[in-house]
């Protein structure tokens, strides 16, 4: 089974950090060209991108603005020329309560999380003209959600939907698009939760141990290969064997 990506054009959302981060590394180190995409870091961005090789650049965008969307994807196949695979790591996870989530925090979970999902893949699919590999983080809550995760596990199930949806659509375009749903990965963000629970999570996970990043650009960097092109529609669980 091979991942190379000799030759192809990736854009990656949500790139600066975290598991965005990891995955813009894994497909540069498989031969792409990666275009790393944030909203606010840009400088981490830079850096990030200057490590990679291949022509890499970094880029800013919200994608919860539909004009951005189309702004970053027009961008980047000016530059490059084409584009064959799209990433999409961004995103908010705040967790609130029913009392205390409000419209503007719906708004906001769901601009990001649906809206800018909707909106960058509807801009990406015009370039895939060759074809293409589509990639959404989605999450294991959407399918086992916690108290005051509502919006966020809602919004989240929204991908999935989006994904399979879409994956009617877009087929016969050579397009694949499916999510990965992780379940709880180390990051700067997750640091708060894991805490004084990082032992609890490690003894309820049958693997173990905490995911990585890493544990996820593989799956990502497999469903962006040509290996891949049998899978579209699917939202995979990559949480260590949670129930």
């Amino acid at each position: 089974m091979s991942t190379d990506l000799t030759g192809k054009v990736a854009i990656v959302t949500g790139g600066s950090r975290g598991i965005g981060a990891a995955v813009a590394r894994r497909l540069a180190a498989e031969g792409a060209r990666v275009f790393v995409v944030c909203r606010s870091r840009l400088e981490e961005a830079e850096a990030l991108a200057a490590t990679l090789g291949q022509g890499a650049q970094a880029m800013a965008a919200d994608i919860s603005v539909p004009s951005d969307c189309e702004r970053l994807i027009g961008d980047c196949v000016r530059i490059a020329g084409r584009l064959d695979i799209l990433v999409n790591a961004a995103g908010l996870g705040p967790y609130r309560a029913l009392e205390e989530a409000d419209p503007e925090h719906y708004e906001a979970v769901f601009g990001a999380n649906v809206r800018g999902a909707l909106c960058l893949t509807r801009a990406a699919v015009p370039e895939m003209t060759r074809g293409g590999r589509i990639v959404h983080i989605g999450s294991r809550l959407a399918e086992t959600p916690m108290p005051g995760t509502s919006v966020y596990a809602a919004s989240k199930a929204a991908v999935s939907a989006m994904v399979l949806a879409l994956s009617q659509e877009l087929g016969p375009r050579g397009i694949t698009i499916n999510a990965v749903a992780p379940g709880l990965i180390e990051t700067d963000m997750t640091a708060e939760t894991l805490g004084s629970r990082r032992a609890a999570i490690e003894a309820a996970t049958p693997l173990r141990r905490i995911g990585q990043p890493d544990d996820i650009s593989g799956l990502v960097a497999f469903l962006a290969s040509a290996d891949a092109g049998w899978i579209t529609g699917r939202t995979i669980r990559a949480d260590g064997g949670l129930l």
